[in-house]
């Protein structure tokens, strides 16, 4: 799913969820535009959706942050 060197989807997720903007990020650069469309579709669901655990929707919207704030 990314480019990153030895980042598999799994270590991929634990950066965008990792709530800290330089590893949101990076990961997030790395993505191409596919990659990019489907990451911010899951973060929507996460932050929307019924199902996710109150930490998992913080981290979903910290992400959102994050790479909202690269286009500004």
């Amino acid at each position: 799913m990314t480019k990153l060197p030895g980042l598999d989807a799994e270590a991929l997720w634990v950066e965008i969820l990792s709530e800290e903007p330089g590893r949101v990020r990076k990961a997030w650069l790395g993505l191409d535009d596919d990659e990019a469309a489907a990451v911010i579709a899951h973060l929507n669901k996460m932050t929307t959706e019924d199902g996710w655990a109150d930490v998992q929707r913080q981290s979903a919207e910290a992400a959102l942050r994050a790479i909202r704030a690269l286009a500004e």
